[in-house]
């Protein structure tokens, strides 16, 4: 049996195929894996970006009068919280929704 140019371009785009499917399935595989990591990492920073606003919500709430800010002994501890609580005011998570909301 003779195998023809033909036959060894059939056989070459048959093993290319099935090379070329396993790459695709295998790299699909390792994107699907990476998709659930990442919605676990965005619901973990939804749920501390609304700890860090409701934090905020209560120092400001706790402090209306300036009574803890004016004390000297608890004063400076007051101020090194509500510090903290400016640097992580700034961490957001911004989705699609937060986006078009400060654009109107």
């Amino acid at each position: 049996m003779i195998l023809t140019t033909t036959t060894y371009i059939i056989i070459g785009s048959i093993l290319l195929n099935l090379i070329s499917t396993y790459i695709i399935w295998n790299m699909l595989r390792k994107n699907e894996k990476q998709e659930d990591i990442l919605v676990k990492y965005l619901t973990y920073l939804d749920s501390l970006s609304k700890t860090i606003n409701y934090m905020d919500e209560k120092l400001t709430k706790l402090d209306v009068k300036g009574i803890f800010e004016s004390d000297d002994e608890i004063g400076w501890f007051f101020k090194e919280i509500k510090g903290m609580q400016k640097g992580l005011i700034n961490f957001k998570l911004i989705d699609g929704e937060e986006e078009k909301k400060e654009e109107v």
